[in-house]
């Protein structure tokens, strides 16, 4: 029976990395299923949700850890398989946009959290502003909001931090 693994990893940048990544997977079976890879700061870092026959997971795990001599520093996380997703959720999307500060993502996800949301993906960056130059912080973040969550509570925490920090804090929800 297929067991689901997701595999963490970090190196520093070069061509070849994902290519040995994938070797090792498909050397044991191994099925690549999904993947978030991304170049930060000269390093290459990612996570890869692999399906595999359950017991080629200890035999990965040996061989991804071999890798360490190549720089590659890796861990292998067993999934529960026995966790449904709820087709149901009601996802939302958040973009953040201003000057870059310290605590900005603290303060989003300190709203968010204490309103039991819970942050799926994520992707910020700090790039110069269009006129001025001066680092700009954007983030788009996707949440799920957990049943009987009032989406008047979340804009308003939201519309708060925007204004405190000066940023721009847009919501999309879909209509319900």
């Amino acid at each position: 029976m297929p067991s689901t693994f997701i595999i963490t990893f970090i190196g520093d940048d070069r061509p070849g990395l994902v290519e040995a990544l994938s070797t090792v997977v498909a050397d044991h079976g191994g099925n690549w299923l999904e993947s978030r890879l991304s170049q930060l700061a000269g390093k290459f870092a990612g996570l890869i949700s692999v399906s595999l026959p359950s017991e080629s997971g200890p035999a990965l795990e040996a061989a991804l850890d071999a890798l360490h001599a190549e720089g590659i520093s890796v861990r292998v996380t067993p999934c529960d398989s026995s966790i449904a997703q709820d087709d149901h959720q009601r996802i939302v999307t958040l973009t953040v946009l201003g000057p870059d500060r310290p605590g900005v993502v603290r303060e989003v996800s300190a709203a968010l959290s204490k309103l039991k949301i819970n942050v799926v993906d994520m992707e910020s960056f700090v790039s110069p502003a269009p006129m001025s130059s001066e680092p700009l912080f954007q983030a788009q973040v996707e949440a799920v909001l957990p049943t009987g969550c009032e989406l008047e509570a979340l804009e308003e925490s939201l519309d708060q931090i925007a204004d405190e920090m000066h940023m721009d804090i847009t919501l999309e929800a879909p209509a319900s």
